[in-house]
């Protein structure tokens, strides 16, 4: 007869059998995590659950976690960093992981990968690509982001247009804008005369990036800003035909809430914005609606304008003296299905096919048409873009609104005047 102790271990493997995602220790050994996060009370009480779930599963692993705030997370991470304390996991942000690299503090999670300790096959390259740093992959993305033109499919038959390929064009957009504007709908919110397109557009012509790669300097040349200028341009004939707002009429509507914006009051057929925003469009418009989400317009002959942003990665500490332990617990929020179906996409859609199709079942019609989009934008991307320098924010707030998009859109400057007065005043501010 066998003993407790055999009949135990049989069970553990039969277990292991069953859910291959979790990890399951020797009973001899005692396993203490420390974890790591930002979030609402929501995130923190989704995180709890899906800890004490992966505990059960591997009774002898204790994961001791530490939620906080947005700016509580990093001032804690600083202090414990500075005294060789860090949580064995932690939760990381794209504009920050490359400094933390750089500073020896995470440790490259490729090896965990190669053994398959995490499980990476049904996860598309461009979904890792954005925890990347130097050639190693330090952060593992835990949802997926990308900008979209949010389309009201409904406005679009109304006014004879149909839905434009995938690799379609600012030239594309502004065609399709006037047969809207004839039905007596705006093509767009406002949203296209605050956002930060020039950014973008230097993704989408070529090789090129708005800012260099030190973050001292812009990374496109003076012949490249031909591009900003032909977008500038198109915005002012759309102004000028009424296929979009006035500046004036944006600057009105620019602290409304989602419930008054052009797109769920009916007043605009395209929203641009993030992925993940058609749930609250949708909401506020009432299930009768029928929405779609759009990749972005590129420039002629250029490449995608979308890429997939991380959400937020999950990084493991370079001195954690239990890293192996710490991945597969990643893994298992990564690829779990009963885990996933508590966090149910909290962190941004699921980086898992296997996962999103797990899901789909469950999903609303705002939520399946995130899911949807992020699958289509997984095959049709470009790189992510490097994280924005520190002068970003001076930059867009106090030269691009103000010195360069307000005038021009006033009639007041042209765009090669303005986009001269970007080039000069960008460079001033990331040479500081």
């Amino acid at each position: 007869m066998k003993s407790k102790r055999a009949l135990l271990i049989t069970l553990l493997i039969l277990v292991a059998m069953v859910l291959p995602s979790a990890a399951v220790f020797s009973q001899d050994e005692t396993v203490e995590l420390r974890m790591a996060w930002w979030g609402s009370q929501t995130r923190h009480d989704k995180t709890i659950a899906v800890i004490e779930l992966y505990e059960t599963l591997n009774p002898n692993v204790d994961i001791v976690y530490e939620p906080s705030g947005w700016d509580d997370h990093w001032t804690k991470l600083a202090t414990q960093a500075a005294g060789g304390d860090l949580p064995d996991i932690i939760q990381h942000d794209y504009q920050r992981i490359r400094e933390w690299v750089a500073n020896d503090l995470l440790l490259p999670l490729d090896e965990f990968i190669e053994s398959g300790v995490i499980d990476t096959t049904n996860i598309a390259d461009a979904s890792l690509a954005g925890g990347i740093v130097d050639g190693k992959l330090y952060g593992f993305n835990l949802g997926n982001n990308s900008e979209t033109f949010v389309i009201d499919v409904d406005a679009l038959e109304a006014a004879g247009v149909e839905l434009p390929p995938v690799d379609w064009t600012w030239a594309d957009f502004e065609e399709m804008a006037l047969k809207l504007a004839a039905s007596g709908v705006y093509a767009a919110g406002g949203n296209l005369h605050f956002s930060e397109h020039w950014k973008g557009l230097y993704i989408s012509c070529c090789d090129s990036y708005a800012y260099n790669a030190e973050g001292n300097g812009l990374g496109y040349t003076e012949e490249e800003d031909q591009y900003f200028v032909d977008y500038l341009n198109m915005l002012l004939r759309l102004q000028d035909a009424g296929a979009i707002p006035t500046l004036e009429e944006t600057t009105a509507n620019a602290n409304t809430s989602v419930e008054d914006s052009y797109i769920v009051t009916g007043q605009a057929a395209i929203e641009y914005g993030w992925s993940n925003m058609i749930v609250a469009i949708w909401t506020a418009a009432g299930e009768d609606r029928n929405f779609i989400e759009w990749t972005v317009p590129r420039v002629v002959d250029g490449l995608p304008r979308n890429y997939i942003k991380p959400s937020m990665f999950f990084a493991i500490s370079k001195d954690s003296d239990k890293a192996e332990e710490a991945a597969k617990f990643i893994d298992f929020f990564t690829n779990s299905i009963e885990a996933n179906e508590i966090l149910f996409a909290e962190r941004g859609v699921p980086v898992s096919s296997a996962v999103r199709e797990a899901l789909s079942s469950q999903l609303g019609p705002a939520q399946q048409e995130m899911f949807d989009f992020l699958g289509v934008v997984e095959g049709y991307n470009s790189p992510i873009r490097p994280p924005d320098p520190a002068a970003h924010a001076d930059i867009n707030s106090n030269v691009y609104l103000p010195q360069v998009v307000e005038p021009i859109l006033y009639g007041m400057m042209s765009p090669e005047e303005g986009v001269k007065i970007l080039r000069d005043e960008a460079e001033l501010l990331l040479s500081q």
